[in-house]
């Protein structure tokens, strides 16, 4: 798997219009290489760093093939999709989350980056789009892009190649995550599978070993004779 870094962006925190609250989800394209360290791209910054950054949210990924399908949802706004739109640091053509693992290993320029969880879309792109309820559907699309956090540290300029360097044995695809996430109930064997996947981020490692135990013991009271509630979403 390889394909060419259609464009690279990064911005920096300014207040959200008619909101006011800090955000960095305002990106500029960038037409020359960039340092790739633990943190990011160089000039990217977050602003809350409760939920953005960090170094299993170093670079976000966002495919270009996806835009088309927000300006059918929304073509009023066809103007505004376009790459680097949604937040992203990195835009691609030809790969989504159907072809992305949990884990997965990439050449990045000359960095290496691991793709460590999707991204979860929050209230900003309502806001950014005036479109509320916009986030949700991308999330339940399953088509919010994945996080990376780098290997080792190196350059990448638009152009440059993402190539695929190493797989798990046991590979999980990123929409399959996110179908597991909308199951109501969800295969047990799957959940444990995916909690036990080499890359995971910690917080979602965590997270879904919560919900495997919620379920277990939903199940439990089921044997029992009690009604089951449905899992938390």
């Amino acid at each position: 798997m390889r394909v060419r870094i259609q464009g690279l962006y990064v911005g920096r925190p300014r207040p959200m219009p008619g909101d006011g609250r800090a955000t960095a989800i305002f990106k500029q394209a960038v037409d020359a290489a960039l340092t790739v360290t633990a943190a990011g791209l160089a000039g990217d910054v977050q602003a809350d760093l409760r939920v953005h950054g960090g170094p299993d949210k170093a670079l976000h990924h966002f495919p270009s093939d996806h835009y088309a399908r927000l300006v059918r949802a929304v073509p009023d706004l066809a103007g505004e999709f376009v790459a680097g739109a949604i937040g992203e640091n990195i835009s691609t053509a030809g790969i989504t989350e159907a072809d992305v693992c949990i884990g997965d290993v990439f050449a990045l320029g000359t960095a290496q980056v691991q793709l460590s969880q999707p991204r979860t879309p929050c209230w900003k792109i309502d806001k950014k789009f005036g479109v509320e309820g916009l986030a949700r559907a991308i999330a339940i699309a399953g088509i919010a892009g994945w996080y990376y956090r780098v290997l080792a540290p190196g350059t990448v300029a638009p152009g440059d190649e993402l190539r695929l360097l190493e797989r798990n044995r046991v590979a999980f695809p990123v929409a399959r995550m996110w179908a597991l996430g909308r199951a109501l109930r969800p295969e047990m064997d799957e959940l444990e599978a995916l909690a036990a996947t080499p890359g995971l981020a910690a917080q979602w490692r965590q997270r879904i070993r919560d919900r495997a135990a919620w379920l277990r013991r939903e199940q439990r009271r089921g044997a029992d004779g009690e009604s089951l509630a449905p899992s938390p979403r």
